[in-house]
């Protein structure tokens, strides 16, 4: 099986159902959204953690605009919560396992109570690692250790972006997990310490407008501040003010990754 992606600003986003992912193989997966994008400009490790992925879903309306507006592609925003759903309902299926490393112990338990309820043929592993802006060796050697002795399917990584990306980036070559990927809230989500919006504001495609009124404070630079500079930079591509050439590498570009 094989997955494609097309270029938008210079990411390659992945442009087909989550179905088409596959799972014979070791993949890193991330996510992309006008957040991250800013982000990136700004942090060259975020930036070549996100360009390297296996699969960069477009997790964000933005993202999903922008690559109407710039090559004309229609694609669906694929939330790190649909590919958690996705890859657990495949894991229940195959009698799979996976792990999860991030947050805090007691959000840990609840997820893994409730994983045992909704997915009760799944082995779940998990490891809070110390809260810190930068992990030293030491801490990673043990976050990598913690992982590797359970051997997951899948590892789940949840330590807020940038930081889960470029720490996943760093040590891919040292876990020894089928699928990693980084999916930041989910872990909130899934255990309920924190609130996802509504289904129906997720359909009209304003789970941001959701999210930005529950948490007007943490969200506010998101949405207000960074996701413009994502457009800004679309209608820069689109009307020649950067360089005809890397408009032209945007449109009908397609890579196709072996199995």
């Amino acid at each position: 099986m094989k997955t494609a992606s097309f270029q938008l600003l210079g990411y390659p986003v992945y442009c087909q159902d989550l179905s088409a992912i596959p799972q014979n193989r070791k993949l890193i997966i991330n996510t992309l959204n006008g957040h991250s994008y800013t982000v990136a400009k700004k942090d060259k490790v975020f930036s070549h953690a996100l360009r390297t992925s296996d699969i960069l879903l477009p997790d964000g309306i933005s993202v999903v605009m922008g690559a109407k507006i710039l090559v004309g592609r229609r694609i669906q925003k694929i939330a790190g919560y649909d590919l958690f759903l996705h890859l657990m309902n495949s894991l229940e299926r195959e009698n799979g396992s996976c792990f999860f490393l991030g947050a805090m112990p007691d959000t840990l338990e609840k997820i893994k109570h409730k994983l045992s309820v909704e997915f009760p043929h799944v082995r779940v592993g998990s490891f809070s690692p110390p809260y810190k802006l930068a992990f030293s060796e030491d801490d990673s050697r043990l976050m990598c250790d913690q992982v590797n002795q359970f051997c997951p399917d899948v590892l789940f990584v949840g330590m807020t972006a940038p930081k889960q990306e470029k720490w996943v980036h760093e040590n891919k070559e040292k876990l020894e997990a089928r699928i990693t990927c980084a999916i930041g809230a989910v872990f909130d989500f899934y255990a309920g310490t924190s609130e996802r919006p509504p289904q129906w504001m997720i359909d009209l495609r304003l789970e941001w407008l959701g999210r930005l009124l529950k948490e007007p404070k943490r969200m506010w630079r998101r949405y207000l501040l960074s996701t413009p500079v994502f457009f800004i930079d679309v209608f820069r591509y689109k009307y020649g003010l950067k360089k005809r050439e890397e408009l032209n590498s945007l449109k009908d570009y397609t890579t196709k990754r072996p199995n």
